[in-house]
């Protein structure tokens, strides 16, 4: 039930995890349009999962940064910055996948 209440509180409180949900949703039925068959389907959609994951990591390191010091800290804007970075590379995998997806479906 963790899961579920952690789940629940990003999607209360984060707008990025909000938007990046909405992709998953969207990316469900679309990856029944791109992908010939079911394993290709779940690679789709287990990459739009995987920026969720890294999204929640994201969040859950910024979230402790900020309970450990009010002030501005060097240190923790650049834990932060790294984490940023991951959410980042994680959605640019994701892109890439798509976008192939759609080219071999389409080109």
């Amino acid at each position: 039930m963790a899961s579920l209440a952690g789940l629940a509180e990003a999607l209360r409180t984060e707008q990025a995890f909000r938007q990046e949900a909405a992709l998953l949703a969207a990316g469900i039925p679309a990856s029944f349009l791109l992908a010939p068959d079911y394993f290709r389907r779940g690679e789709l959609i287990a990459c739009l999962l995987a920026v969720l994951a890294v999204e929640l990591l994201n969040t859950a390191i910024e979230k402790l940064c900020d309970r450990t010091t009010p002030e501005i800290d060097p240190v923790i804007k650049a834990i932060k910055d790294m984490g940023s970075a991951a959410v980042f590379c994680a959605l640019c995998m994701a892109g890439i996948v798509w976008i192939g997806a759609a080219i071999e479906r389409f080109a």
